[in-house]
């Protein structure tokens, strides 16, 4: 059992399990919020490397499920509609992820964890921050880059895509299935690039495989509630945690 534990004492490994059920039943309920939600949590009893590697294969199992939920054929049409912003997402994953341990984590997280914030706040207050038709395909882009410096150091590159998406109005089938598109090629790369800079390595890849269960079970809980949401609910509910996450980012980030 202890090679499974990734150096952590049983009551850590536990509770890394406890999160993951919990993160997983977010995503599947909202499509996103898993990777924040453990690189939040873990931080608080681990090193940030070894919780950076936790994330990692929970992540790319569980992005597998919520691309392909309508099919192969759907999830390839969002990657040919959304390619701009996902170019961008891995091109920036590998190369911010060889900046792991020289950049603060919690720089990072302050740079994000505000203007997420200040966006869904602005969205749950009533002040729509629709993008216009022409602007889009910067946005997209931009949206990419943002999320794929973020995601290759800290294992987070969700909020900008969830951003952009709300922004541009997509409805809640499209919107879950394009996050996990995005995020599936994301983790894909992100384990890749961690394979190179030794952060997954003989310690760190059971500790993140035994979290897979944890993910999927929880996720599976969570699509049950996602099929009831009607779609107003479900983006108020998407705004309400995209805060919620922002406030966390700047609480991990200010080490309280």
């Amino acid at each position: 059992m202890d090679w499974l534990m990734g150096g952590l004492a049983p009551q850590a490994f536990w509770a890394a399990l406890a999160i993951t059920l919990f993160a997983g039943f977010v995503k599947g309920t909202v499509g996103f919020a898993m990777p924040l939600i453990m690189i939040s949590a873990f931080g608080s009893f681990m090193a940030p490397e070894t919780a950076l590697a936790g994330l990692i294969l929970p992540t790319l199992v569980t992005n597998i499920s919520q691309s392909l939920r309508q099919g192969w054929r759907a999830a390839w049409a969002s990657v040919v509609t959304y390619r701009r912003m996902i170019v961008a997402t891995v091109i920036c994953i590998v190369v911010s992820a060889q900046f792991v341990g020289v950049i603060p984590q919690q720089l990072f997280l302050l740079l994000l964890g505000v203007p997420i914030t200040l966006y869904a706040g602005l969205q749950l207050a009533g002040r729509p921050l629709a993008l216009k038709v022409e602007h889009r395909e910067r946005a997209e882009v931009i949206s990419g880059v943002v999320g794929g410096l973020y995601g290759g150091i800290a294992g987070v590159w969700g909020p900008p895509v969830i951003v952009y998406l709300l922004s541009i109005g997509a409805d809640k089938v499209e919107q879950v299935r394009v996050q996990g598109v995005i995020f599936l090629i994301g983790a894909v790369v992100l384990l890749a690039a961690h394979l190179e800079t030794g952060v997954m390595n003989a310690a760190t890849v059971p500790f993140s495989a035994a979290l897979v269960l944890p993910a999927v079970a929880g996720m599976a809980f969570g699509y049950a509630v996602q099929d009831r949401l009607p779609q107003e609910r479900f983006r108020r509910w998407t705004q309400a945690l995209l805060v919620l996450t922002g406030l966390n980012l700047i609480r991990t980030a200010a080490g309280l």
